[in-house]
């Protein structure tokens, strides 16, 4: 008799009062908030069994829960600062054995991509002993396609016990930094090999409004051509026009205290 297949399940988390940009992921572009572009590409990732929202009981979020619900997408919400609680009470909801963890203010991401992770984490979870956690390699891929993967033991394990407030924040950093406590998969590099970080620099997230402008115009001229566009089709589209890369390129990204 053959094991069940584990549940795996997309979290992504979201709130409207980013300091940086407030309300940035109702934000629009080609027509369709942020939240809804990041939303209906992260449904779209091979391997997935739902796809869930992790916002906050604060009533400034209520736009965000409703945004979700047009989507069929269903909501988990918990303290604003307690962002590893809120995962771990969506992954309760959710039933989920394995999460993918994503940030909604990624409106490019892939679900190719995500679709890999899934498949190269499963393919760990055969070993021995099994992996507990993998990462996208943002050192070679664009900011802005960030993923994380762990089971769900390892997520209510952090709940449980971190205490570090960056932990409770960030939510996966209780995992990595314990190599002795978890096992860490390699990060998932470009396929095909890549190198060098040639992609490593570009930043698609949306922080400030400069990265606003740029994903603007990429979604503007990317999703009514083509709506499951890929991230590669970005790098084409900077390639065309070299001079977008210097539109976002003095922002910083936010690191851990």
């Amino acid at each position: 008799m053959t094991a069940a297949r584990p549940r795996i399940v997309a979290i992504s988390q979201a709130r409207m009062t980013s300091t940086r940009l407030p309300g940035k992921v109702l934000l629009e572009a080609a027509g369709k908030p942020l939240l809804v572009h990041h939303l209906e590409r992260l449904r779209r990732t091979p391997g997935l069994d739902a796809v869930m929202l992790a916002t906050t009981v604060n009533a400034t979020d209520d736009p965000l829960v409703a945004c979700a619900g047009a989507l069929g997408v269903p909501v988990f919400r918990g303290d604003e600062q307690d962002v590893l609680g809120r995962f771990a009470g969506a992954a309760a909801l959710a039933g989920a054995d394995i999460v993918v963890r994503v940030t909604s203010d990624c409106p490019l991401i892939d679900p190719d991509l995500i679709g890999a992770l899934v498949a190269a984490f499963l393919k760990g979870r055969e070993e021995t002993p099994p992996i507990d956690y993998r990462s996208i390699d943002v050192t070679l891929h664009p900011r802005g396609l960030d993923a994380e993967i762990l089971t769900r033991a390892a997520l209510d394990e952090a709940a449980r016990l971190a205490t570090d407030p960056d932990e409770r924040e960030h939510v996966t950093p209780y995992v990595y930094r314990r190599p002795d406590r978890f096992r860490l998969g390699v990060p998932l590099a470009p396929a095909g090999g890549s190198h060098g970080g040639s992609h490593g620099g570009y930043r698609w997230c949306v922080d400030e409004a400069a990265d606003y402008d740029l994903v603007r115009r990429l979604l503007e001229r990317l999703y009514p051509v083509n709506p499951r566009f890929g991230w590669q089709d970005c790098c084409k589209i900077l390639a065309e026009h070299p001079d977008w890369m210097d539109i976002n390129r003095s922002i910083r990204q936010k690191t851990l205290h």
